[in-house]
């Protein structure tokens, strides 16, 4: 909490109940409040509800918050710039919102904002796109639209993700919930040795194909299983299974530099790409 805030709770005045503030985006009216709303009633005492405050500010956030975009390589290898974002500045706005209940000398408020820098920038991915660390490829029927719509879906997902220095990526959280409303379908997959259709059906492939690109770039993996049954894009225990309320796919960079994550669908293959910048210190794994 700020000191002011706290300050403001201790305040022994009586506000007049004055007109309504107009908080405003551009100009553009978001919300209007008035006193009352965010005031707790005391006799002698009128105090800020910190639960009726904190709704307000998540309220404006929704509407002004705009998350920045990482810099990513288009499926040609051109850089896409970064773009930043932005988000509410808490610290100013409570100052100000202060003002005008405390004094009542505020109508209309501008959100005061500030910005927001993505994780990965334009000059970041031209450093760790250079050093091919590891690559794995696998092959699937096309003719399945199905199963192949979920490929394509969990490997534009994984696709461009970068792994900071002693960060854990997570196929699960990377790739989302794997539901109808965001475009997967029903396909084949494997539940306890069993053959069954399932919603997302066929990102296993994406998964295991990862696990073996990574793998070969000597990586610290954290968590893998492998099917009940055996799959015929991978060699015998070479797989990872994954399930959104089951078994997950993580691993771990342990080196000094980002990993720089590439890949996509070509006809009925899926290829996965590991890059990282020249200046990191890895032991490729060799596999037999």
């Amino acid at each position: 909490m700020y000191v002011s805030w706290i300050l403001s709770l201790l305040l022994l005045i009586h506000p007049q109940n004055g007109v309504p503030l107009s908080i405003t985006e551009n100009n553009d009216t978001i919300t209007i409040v008035k006193r009352q709303e965010v005031m707790i009633p005391a006799p002698g005492l009128e105090l800020i509800d910190p639960v009726k405050y904190e709704q307000l500010l998540r309220q404006i956030e929704q509407n002004v918050e705009k998350k920045p975009k990482n810099a990513t390589l288009s499926d040609s290898g051109h850089i896409i710039p970064e773009k930043v974002g932005y988000k509410l500045n808490r610290h100013v706005f409570t100052e100000a919102f202060f003002h005008y209940y405390f004094h009542n000398r505020l109508t209309t408020l501008e959100v005061p904002k500030m910005l927001v820098y993505p994780k990965v920038d334009s000059e970041l991915l031209s450093i760790i796109r250079t050093k091919r660390l590891g690559q794995y490829r696998t092959y699937f029927n096309s003719k399945n639209k199905a199963r192949s719509k979920n490929i394509e879906l969990a490997v534009e997902a994984i696709n461009n993700q970068v792994v900071f220095p002693g960060e854990i990526f997570s196929f699960n959280k990377v790739v989302g919930k794997r539901t109808a409303e965001r475009g997967y379908m029903k396909a084949p997959e494997i539940v306890k040795g069993e053959l069954i259709d399932g919603i997302g059906g066929g990102i296993c492939q994406v998964s295991s194909t990862l696990f073996n690109a990574v793998d070969l770039s000597g990586v610290t993996m954290i968590e893998r299983y492998s099917h009940s049954k055996h799959v015929p894009y991978v060699p015998p225990g070479r797989d990872a299974t994954v399930s959104w309320y089951g078994p997950d796919f993580s691993f771990k960079n342990e080196y000094n530099q980002p990993i720089l994550i590439r890949a996509k669908v070509i006809g009925g293959m899926v290829i996965v790409f590991v890059y990282s910048s020249e200046d990191i210190n890895y032991k490729p794994q060799k596999i037999s």
